[in-house]
């Protein structure tokens, strides 16, 4: 479910008053644990780390990110494959 639209997007207020020290093309890594902030436009050119649980995960934001959250470019969880007979089969083919 979407935020209101009276309400307007989420975006952390301290992320952005750091944002706005950083001078443009900077390529210090902000740390951010807030995946349910939105990108605005303020954020573009930035690179921010965002938590997945476990570690930053450094995230460059370009222009067609802006209306995203931050947690969508994070991912929590790792694939490492399908076990049994046949995985092992062709792996060793």
């Amino acid at each position: 479910m979407s935020r209101s639209l009276k309400k307007g997007p989420y975006i952390n207020e301290k992320l952005l008053k750091k944002i706005k020290k950083l001078k443009q093309g900077d390529k210090t890594v902000i740390k951010v644990w807030d995946r349910a902030c939105a990108i605005s436009p303020d954020m573009v050119g930035f690179t921010i780390g965002v938590h997945n649980g476990k570690m930053h995960i450094p995230v460059f934001i370009s222009e067609a990110m802006v209306g995203h959250k931050l947690g969508e470019f994070s991912p929590t969880r790792k694939f490492v494959a399908h076990g049994g007979k046949m995985a092992k089969e062709q792996t060793k083919k």
